[in-house]
């Protein structure tokens, strides 16, 4: 799977860290859903960091298509519910 994360650039994901990755999806739409602002930042920060550490990065110059966008680490809570679907930023 190809993430990319706005502003930074793609990662290559493999699909057996989904599971972890929409656990953290699921809570960070809770804590959003309960205007916790500092659980939505500490949870953000957590998915991120995990799609950087488990993921490979993709070369700059690199376009693939990207089958999951998530927000910049600086995104606010309102740019990121701007941004999800029903399921949260990870689709299921």
């Amino acid at each position: 799977m190809i993430v990319r994360i706005m502003g930074e650039g793609q990662v290559k994901l493999a699909d057996s860290h989904f599971a972890e990755l929409n656990k953290l999806d699921d809570e960070l739409l809770a804590e959003m859903e309960n205007g916790d602002g500092e659980g939505f930042r500490r949870t953000l920060h957590a998915l991120l960091d995990t799609v950087r550490t488990l993921g490979e990065p993709l070369p700059d110059d690199s376009l693939e298509p990207s089958e999951l966008i998530l927000p910049a680490p600086d995104a606010t809570l309102e740019e990121v519910r701007e941004m999800l679907s029903g399921d949260g930023l990870i689709p299921g």
